[in-house]
């Protein structure tokens, strides 16, 4: 499966701050009008932060399902920057716990999944899917902005802190491979302050080389992270819709977009529902009783 592979053409994309300023500013008042602020003032990626993504030019360096960018990758392999030689590399080593972030940007809840292919492979969804290394709650270490603030329900408020975990490199891959590391969030609210409606997923892929530490034939197991910031020192997250690659990527379904309507750009929401406390698909049985956040217990 691992294999090296070569560089050869540059893709630059744009910031992604305007698409995701207009796709998710309902959290803030007044943001809309900010837009074109944004449009000025910002740079940036993807809502992946580091490692370095891809990005993108179509979707201003984002990747989202509902806005018909299906990835599994912000962009194709063949529009990576890595192909081009003048790109500067990201080297990691087997073994090494490689910093992975991301911002909150506005929004709560979800999961993470991060998995590992060789670059060769990083169109494949299939290759992506047996190659899963870690999933974590989207906020891990991160939240809203003000806690207090409860306009969209208990800690679902605005706030852009910086999140972020750690992915163990594999002891599998060669020295001198490339690879691709796949980033989803999937599970996340709030769309357009409507406190019960979930996100589609997003995609972003950051490439690197593999070179030293420990070599093994193992594969390794994904694990679980869980605990956020509702519900801390626990094995759960809060998600809303689905805490199931895939069952909000819309399939093939794309938006069919109307000129002056801003929300006909994307196929969101996804679900519509109250957050659920619990773990990935697939992570081990969930305990017999989860506690809603409190907004939603009962008396």
């Amino acid at each position: 499966m691992w294999a090296v592979t070569s560089s050869k053409e540059r893709h630059y994309c744009r910031s992604p701050q305007i698409h995701n300023a207009v796709e998710h500013a309902a959290l803030v008042p007044g943001a809309l009008l900010a837009v074109s602020a944004l449009a000025a003032g910002s740079a940036a990626h993807s809502i992946l932060s580091h490692p370095p993504p891809r990005g993108n030019v179509e979707w201003w360096g984002t990747c989202s399902s509902g806005t018909s960018c299906k990835g599994p990758c912000d962009s194709a392999k063949d529009k990576a920057p890595f192909n081009n030689v003048y790109v500067p590399k990201t080297y990691v080593q087997r073994g090494q716990a490689l910093d992975v972030g991301w911002g909150r940007l506005n929004h709560p809840g979800g999961f993470v999944r991060l998995a590992m292919v060789p670059f060769n492979q990083s169109d494949s969804w299939a290759a992506f899917n047996d190659n899963v290394l870690k999933y974590t709650c989207y906020e891990t270490n991160c939240g809203p902005a003000d806690r207090a603030d409860k306009t969209f329900g208990y800690l679902n408020g605005p706030g852009n802190d910086p999140c972020t975990t750690t992915v163990t490199i594999p002891n599998n891959i060669p020295d001198g491979t490339a690879v691709t590391l796949q980033w989803i969030w999937y599970g996340g609210g709030i769309y357009y302050g409507q406190p019960d409606t979930s996100f589609g997923e997003y995609y972003s892929c950051s490439d690197m080389i593999v070179r030293g530490g420990p070599l093994s034939a193992d594969k390794p197991a994904p694990v679980f992270q869980g605990g956020d910031v509702t519900y801390p020192g626990t094995d759960t997250c809060k998600y809303w819709g689905s805490n199931r690659v895939g069952d909000c990527s819309f399939g093939a379904r794309v938006p069919s977009p109307v000129d002056g309507d801003l929300l006909s750009q994307s196929l969101e929401p996804c679900m519509h529902g109250p957050p659920r406390q619990g773990r990935p698909f697939g992570m081990d049985p969930p305990p017999a009783v989860y506690n809603p956040p409190p907004k939603y217990a009962q008396s």
